[in-house]
């Protein structure tokens, strides 16, 4: 049993997600750790256990309704990682408030309309390739910043009807965002500027309204104010775009870092013998782009074993644990296998009420943007040692600091 006394310090840069998560592991299956500020919340690292909770009505999202901290004030206002809690949007809801908030949002993820969108994330895709061949064959490309980021990013624009102007700002607000590293002051900024933009955006949407997901919200607030507030229209955005963005950055960065680091599994995806899906689901199995989540809440006593944890009390679910856990997939979990017969037992778009409605839309374009690339660039191979790349500094945000690659000659 977990003592008491001595939670476990998270690394706000994130330098061994896994590594730490292996450590919290066998501390239990529930283990109480120390997040950036001194918030002390219990991490849940098991898949069965996080499957399970994920669906229980006794585990809340709403910190206004469920962190006894929180609605006593005992979290300060500059508490770095407040941004993630604050929000009132269908991710941090409870039961009727979730199913109010989420409904304007679900029609916009149908399997039709994502399906519809394939076009012109290949035309997209394409296009990214075209200036990435322009380059020097023999020069180290950021692949991440080149490839991973713009595609999503145009893809998420368009979607949401972001004019051209405001792109570039939103991306790099979204960047700080997921920094876990960040000071107080730099996170409480970097907030401000975030409800800033959000609200340009707003006002310029509703003076030019268009088709596009931004004007359908917009639409729904200013027709019906029960169904939305105009807090809760800007946080939905926040989340829609940030979320969306974010995690398909990761998925297509982890794919091509894994498949570029076993060229065995490249060979035998572009062989025949697996397929872009396979790619994808082993990925999010083995690198969750999101490694922990931010926060939930016990709304009463909730009993893990000989570990209670008590009414109030923050929970932090290790989506990135979930997927790696030797429990569920045994002594191989931390091995990358396209063809491996459980690669899509894993939890990274969550379970349950809260699973991403974005995910069909992650899912497909990183098959668009994996195929492209390997088609465009099949010599193509890292610039360095897999050793030396180094994660993005959140421990939030699964990724890469930078992804560099020699692309080879273009096809």
């Amino acid at each position: 049993m977990q003592s008491p006394q001595c939670p476990f310090a998270i690394d706000p840069s994130g330098a061994d997600i896994h590594g730490e998560i292996a450590r919290i592991r066998k501390e239990g299956p529930v283990a109480r750790v120390e997040l950036p500020g001194g918030v002390v919340v219990w991490s849940v690292t098991g898949y069965d256990l996080i499957k399970q909770l994920l669906t229980d009505p006794r585990v809340s999202k709403d910190a206004y309704r469920h962190w006894d901290a929180w609605k006593a004030g005992e979290i300060p206002q500059d508490w770095p990682l407040a941004i993630w809690v604050s929000v009132q949007n269908m991710v941090t809801a409870y039961g009727e408030d979730h199913a109010r908030l989420r409904k304007p949002v679900a029609s916009a993820f149908t399997a039709r309309r994502v399906a519809s969108l394939r076009p012109r994330i290949e035309e997209i895709a394409r296009g990214v390739l075209d200036g990435l061949a322009a380059l020097p064959p023999d020069r180290p490309v950021d692949l991440r910043e080149a490839f991973a980021h713009p595609v999503p990013n145009q893809v998420m624009c368009e979607l949401f009807g972001i004019p051209q102007h405001m792109r570039g700002e939103i991306q790099q607000i979204i960047k700080g965002f997921f920094s876990t590293t960040s000071s107080a002051e730099e996170s409480l900024a970097n907030a401000t500027r975030l409800y800033a933009t959000m609200a340009e955006l707003l006002v310029l949407k509703r003076e030019q309204p268009g088709d596009d997901l931004t004007a359908d919200l917009i639409a729904v607030r200013d027709e019906n104010n029960e169904q939305l507030s105009e807090k809760e229209l800007a946080d939905n955005l926040i989340l829609l775009y940030t979320a969306g963005y974010e995690t398909t950055v990761n998925l297509i960065d982890n794919a091509v870092h894994a498949l570029l680091g076993h060229p065995d599994q490249l060979a035998l995806v572009l062989g025949g013998g697996a397929t872009w899906d396979d790619v994808i689901e082993e990925t999010l199995r083995l690198e969750a782009p999101g490694a922990h989540s931010i926060l939930r809440y016990a709304v009463e006593d909730i009993a893990v074993g000989d570990v209670v944890i008590p009414q109030g009390d923050p929970i932090m679910i290790a989506y990135a644990a979930a997927g790696r856990d030797p429990e569920h997939h045994g002594d191989s979990a931390d091995r990358f296998d396209v063809t491996r017969a459980a690669r899509r037992e894993h939890l990274a778009f969550g379970h349950g009420v809260h699973y991403c409605l974005g995910a069909p839309l992650a899912r497909l374009e990183t098959a668009v943007a994996l195929s492209a690339l390997f088609a465009r660039f099949p010599g193509m191979s890292l610039a360095v040692a897999p050793g030396q790349i180094r994660p993005q500094a959140s421990f939030i945000s699964n990724g890469h600091a930078e992804l560099p690659v020699l692309l080879g000659p273009s096809a």
